[in-house]
């Protein structure tokens, strides 16, 4: 299901107006993508950069081409771990959030 234009807005109003929503929205990224839904965490995670950081200051920041963290985390993008961690490093950083993981059983 594609996303209309204006719920992507309504998503970048948001993250930009509510800090909460913002680090949430970063966290459910990362949180989907280890629960095994990778196509689903990168579409969050690529809303989010696009909401915040931006493609262009992603790639100076991480040293990556803005072209290539755009196919990264397109519907095709099979992203490398270094590369895919080096994304995660940098977007907490830029969020001031350190991540971290914790077993919970099912």
């Amino acid at each position: 299901m594609a996303l209309t234009r204006d719920f992507k807005e309504t998503i970048l109003a948001r993250v930009q107006a509510d800090p909460k929503f913002r680090d949430a929205l970063l966290k459910e990224g990362i949180e989907t993508m280890l629960a095994g839904d990778v196509d689903t965490g990168k579409a969050i995670l690529r809303d989010y950069i696009k909401a915040t950081v931006g493609f262009e200051q992603l790639g100076a920041q991480t040293g990556s081409s803005p072209k290539s963290l755009i196919r990264m985390f397109g519907p095709t993008g099979n992203p490398q771990a270094r590369n895919l961690f080096a994304v995660i490093s940098q977007l907490q950083r830029h969020a001031g959030l350190t991540l971290h993981v914790m077993a919970q059983p099912h």
